[in-house]
């Protein structure tokens, strides 16, 4: 910035407009004889100053333009004069996607209990923020704000384990897949996984993120209790029998109420699971679903746009007596990966086939024959991301990879129940009520045939899948699949746009098409359907009115006040506030 605002400085006496020196009025002669027209030394001064300052301002530029710039540098000439090198000291810190992203000096990170609470206490007198952030996982960087972060990766040690009666306390900045390894010497693991095991402890429960399973809950109903280190009380041990109100409250809390130091976990006996994936349609999934919510521990369905396609995902526990299924797959990876190689071959010609041509074999493309699924999904998609027709053939080609691809997986349910779910990409996923599990209002189902009428009326350029996951119900009062009956049952609902290339116009595009597609749902669906977004995926509106709307909306679901008053004790100052939590829950001056 430095830079800049030097290099500014440095023109910005020659980008004013030039005058003539000022000198004292000449007395006009009484005459009627015209007065001659002024020389024209004063027009080729002025044109060569003129030519000065542009021939100044263009080596500027190219200077500039043809500097090395470090790793560290942001996208790189994007824009004139925007993107200098970072000073040092300066931290980068953006979530998964490269969809957010600040700057801070002030980016902490504690290797223990004292050393939070010594941070926490001091930001807190300085009356400076330090907001909690984790592995910068949530699509919409939820825990990111430049005033400054605490981040708990150096606190991510198994504290205890209690064999007997399967529980576990670990400090929150912990990652899921360093958890599951640390315990599963016990015999022991989590009941449930979202998609990735990157998240920290501490972030994926307070954002009230969830696995899949009819049955089974979000993952904050995993948490016993808890040890938040809060600015204006310090530190608090929290839990079902210790201020159950505030633990209820505080358990999905956003990082609004403490920073969350410790967690205790109820787990459950590691097993191995069998995935069971295969091809079916609508028809047939409305015919099947009840029994496939209710049949399967873990269950999803992944739909592919502009096709007839469903794709079924069971997990259940291997059967010790049966053991793993007898089935002889009818295609090999290579024969379920080729209608995707074909067609990005295909695709690869249409779009850069002078490219190709002017390329030497050393400067070509890399062998598709190694890249992953989801890989060369990015790079087809990247062709041409915002061509409805382009995308059609896409996802018919990943259609046919899933019918390909059909049978069976054994494996520990850490390794079974992730998801590859490809590069960076935008998210929208909402949750809304879908009766109980022996009477499903078959109201998700209803919510993606709507879903998939309205992509096609609309022509959106929407790729796959749009995934459909359940849970039951969370009593984590801000938890989206909050209900006081146990037997209510939640279907999770995502769609997607993937940001398979860096060019900054491209991905702008991109941007604004998928905010479209996010804008069209919310209008067709949302509100028939009782349906709100996860707290790692909602985005705060611009606009005035619809940031206003968004906050009522809030308040007819969550107890705002409460989880305001909450914050005003534990919180006054607002120091482990940020942007996003200041616009959806905006707190009065007085209570």
């Amino acid at each position: 910035m430095l830079r800049i605002n030097n290099l500014r400085r440095s023109l910005h006496p020659l980008l004013r407009p030039l005058k003539p020196t000022p000198t004292h009025p000449t007395p006009r002669p009484f005459s009627s004889t015209p007065t001659p027209p002024p020389s024209s030394t004063s027009d080729s001064e002025l044109r060569k100053y003129i030519g000065y300052s542009v021939l100044l301002l263009g080596c500027a530029a190219a200077t500039y333009y043809s500097f090395p710039f470090p790793e560290n540098a942001k996208h790189k000439k994007a824009h004139l004069f925007r993107y200098a090198p970072l000073p040092p000291d300066l931290h980068t810190v953006s979530n998964w996607s490269g969809t957010h992203e600040v700057q801070t000096r002030n980016f902490v990170q504690p290797e223990s209990l004292s050393e939070l609470e010594s941070v926490v206490k001091e930001f807190n007198e300085k009356k400076q923020r330090i907001r909690p952030v984790g592995s910068g996982l949530s699509p919409n960087g939820i825990g990111l704000t430049r005033a400054g972060m605490v981040n708990l990766a150096l606190m991510d040690r198994v504290l205890e384990v209690d064999e007997k009666n399967k529980r576990v306390r670990v400090q929150a900045g912990i990652r899921v897949q360093q958890l599951v390894d640390g315990i599963k010497e016990y015999g022991i693991t989590l009941q449930n996984f979202a998609s990735i095991r990157e998240q920290q402890i501490g972030g994926i429960v307070q954002v009230g993120a969830h696995g899949t399973g009819a049955r089974l809950p979000p993952i904050d109903e995993q948490v016993i209790s808890m040890k938040l280190v809060t600015p204006a009380k310090g530190t608090i041990e929290i839990s079902k029998d210790k201020n159950p109100k505030l633990f209820y409250l505080a358990r999905c809390g956003l990082g609004g109420l403490g920073v969350v130091a410790e967690v205790t976990l109820q787990c459950v006996e590691r097993q191995e699971l069998v995935e069971h994936t295969y091809v079916s349609n609508m028809n047939e999934i409305k015919k099947n679903h009840k029994k496939l919510l209710s049949e399967n521990k873990h269950v999803k369905y992944l739909y592919i746009p502009y096709t007839e396609t469903v794709v079924v995902v069971t997990c259940n526990p291997l059967s010790k007596w049966k053991g793993p299924p007898k089935y002889n797959p009818k295609y090999t990876q290579e024969e379920a990966m080729q209608p995707v190689r074909d067609l990005y071959r295909e695709s690869l010609w249409k779009y850069r086939k002078e490219a190709i041509t002017s390329k030497t074999p050393e400067e070509n493309e890399p062998d598709i024959n190694e890249l992953s699924f989801t890989e060369l999904r990015d790079k087809l998609l990247a062709l041409d991301p915002l061509n409805k027709e382009h995308i059609v053939r896409v996802n018919q080609a990943e259609a046919e990879f899933w019918r390909k691809s059909e049978g069976y997986r054994v494996g520990w349910s850490d390794e079974i129940l992730g998801f590859d779910c490809g590069g960076q990409q935008w998210v929208s996923e909402t949750c809304f009520p879908a009766g109980t599990l022996s009477k499903p209002s078959m109201k998700d189902l209803e919510y993606i045939e709507k879903l998939m009428q309205l992509i096609q009326k609309e022509n959106l350029p929407a790729p796959a899948p749009i995934e459909q996951r359940w849970t039951t119900c969370s009593r984590s009062l801000m938890s989206p699949a909050y209900s006081s009956s146990q037997d209510d049952i939640f279907s999770w609902v995502g769609i997607i746009m993937y940001l398979p290339t860096m060019d900054a116009r491209q991905r702008k595009e991109i941007t604004e098409e998928f905010f479209h597609y996010r804008l069209l749902t919310q209008k067709n669906l949302w509100d028939q359907y009782s349906a709100y977004e996860h707290w790692a995926k909602i985005e705060v509106p611009k606009d005035k009115d619809e940031l206003a709307a968004l906050q009522a909306r809030l308040r007819k679901r969550f107890p705002v006040d409460a989880y305001n008053q909450a914050r005003r004790e534990l919180d006054p100052n607002r120091i482990l506030s940020n942007n996003m939590l200041e616009k959806l829950f905006p707190i009065t001056e007085t209570p």
